[in-house]
């Protein structure tokens, strides 16, 4: 007879009698309820004022007065990132990195608005999301459950007892395993039906769903597994569970906490009023348009003479300067797109340093998984980012191409009592630019991004599940 699910069962008995225990559990329960409840309302709540914002913004744009077209370069507008159908769930950077951008003219402003710098510091400690209950609280009850699941045996001499009645060491370890897992999954139970509702209310993909299911059924198994690792291997309950909750401290606490700090100190990052400076001191190396004499736009000038077939700028059949703003803008974006990449760069081999900290707590490894199967990580803000970047790049080259060919040279320089009215353009223009749309990433993308922590996940739990079937073989030895 196969002593495992009896072994089992009454571990279960055992534990519905721990009223500590059952209170725990509906604890926790209430509390993943009270998460998907709350994030779900929060999602709401940002998306129609992002939505509302993002319909401001472009009403406001689009109903702008006749104006010189280099007036509405400067005039610029507000673009919003939509929210990840997942953010519910794992709201992951959005909340630090910012949600709004305002795009302008020789400018590239970075994202503002976000979530910390505009609440309480206790944001920075975790945010009430089911994501964050089944990272952190759930492996903590898990542990107070089952630190004693087989030191208790060994600490009262029941397991020889077991064994001497016919159970296996292999029984009596898989019927703890069976009776912590069945707990796990009750626990789980809660977050994923939270999952697949606030999926089903946003469109999301399922195959990023299938990922974060799989993601955090590997966590919570890794952590009974490790429980009844520790359990096994410690003679005494109250020496397992010092070591248990030792072990949740440093991989789930303090690791994901300093690893970012050895990331920053290892590569740094210059802050936005260092790149700024660097930003400006390049731009006066690259040229001025407004110097006839500088040799970049000097060479610029004799370039497209050449091309039109004149000598003067005034026999041009287009605005020299709308021709001179194009090709400003275009130096400066490329500039930018320079400091950027390095920026990027630099930020990437930060994430790169942190995901080898991954190798030692998986608890970093779930959540690189979790935020990019949500695509809240860094790779779908840098996708915003650029997006954005690319939008804007284009409406101020529209712009400028409008300075170009609907205003003349004669009245861009004019500076008499009627110059100004004649400068200026229909509005009727400003509503033919297109709009920002966000294109975010499909299902398999997110899904590949997520893949690298799964492994290292699954990778903790054959090597956890190794060293049980190994501490197995040992059970009972010691006196």
């Amino acid at each position: 007879m196969n002593a495992a699910p009896l072994i089992a069962r009454d571990e279960l008995r055992l534990m519905r009698r721990n009223r500590v225990a059952v209170i725990a559990c509906v604890l926790l329960v209430l509390l993943t309820l009270v998460a998907v409840a709350s994030s779900w309302s929060h999602q709401r709540g940002i998306e129609d004022l992002r939505a509302r914002h993002q319909h401001e913004a472009e009403q406001a744009f689009d109903m702008q007065p006749d104006r010189h077209p280099h007036r509405m370069v400067h005039y610029g507008t507000f673009i919003f990132r939509p929210l990840s159908a997942l953010a519910a769930f794992d709201p992951g950077v959005d909340a630090f990195t910012g949600n709004s951008m305002f795009l302008e003219g020789h400018r590239q402003n970075t994202a503002n608005f976000g979530d910390v710098n505009q609440s309480s510091l206790l944001v920075r400690f975790g945010q009430l999301t089911p994501a964050f209950v089944l990272q952190t609280v759930a492996p903590l009850l898990l542990i107070f459950l089952g630190y004693g699941a087989v030191a208790r045996e060994t600490e009262r001499g029941t397991l020889r007892v077991l064994m001497m009645q016919g159970a296996t060491r292999g029984a009596i370890v898989r019927g703890k395993l069976r009776a912590l897992g069945t707990v796990a999954l009750l626990v789980m139970l809660p977050a994923i039906l939270g999952l697949v509702a606030l999926a089903g209310t946003s469109g999301a993909a399922s195959l990023p769903m299938a990922v974060i299911v799989l993601g955090y059924a590997a966590w919570l198994l890794l952590w009974v597994t490790a429980i009844v690792l520790v359990s096994t291997l410690v003679g005494r309950s109250r020496d397992a569970l010092l070591a248990l909750v030792a072990i949740w401290a440093v991989s789930v606490v303090l690791l994901p906490r300093v690893a970012p700090d050895i990331a920053s100190a290892a590569v740094p990052l210059q802050n936005r009023l260092q790149t700024e400076v660097a930003i400006a001191r390049d731009l006066r190396r690259l040229g001025d348009a407004h110097n006839p004499d500088d040799p970049h736009f000097a060479a610029f000038k004799r370039s497209v003479l050449r091309l039109y077939g004149v000598t003067r700028v005034e026999d041009l059949p287009v605005n020299y300067k709308g021709l001179l703003a194009v090709e400003g803008e275009k130096v400066t974006s490329a500039l930018f797109e320079r400091y950027s990449g390095e920026s990027y760069a630099a930020q990437g081999s930060q994430n790169a340093i942190v995901g080898m900290v991954g190798a030692i707590s998986p608890a970093i490894a779930l959540r690189s998984l979790s935020m990019a199967a949500a695509g809240t990580d860094f790779a779908a803000h840098r996708s915003f980012l650029e997006q954005a970047e690319a939008y804007r790049y284009d409406l101020v080259q529209r712009l400028n191409r409008l300075q170009a060919d609907g205003v003349t040279y004669a009245n861009d320089t004019a500076s008499d009592a009627d110059a100004d009215r004649r400068k200026r353009i229909a509005a009727g223009n400003w509503e033919k630019m297109p709009d920002f749309t966000y294109r975010a990433p499909d299902g398999a993308t997110l899904a590949a991004r997520a893949l690298p922590g799964l492994v290292v996940i699954a990778g903790w739990l054959m090597l956890a599940g190794a060293l049980l079937a190994f501490a197995t073989c040992r059970l009972g030895e010691r006196r």
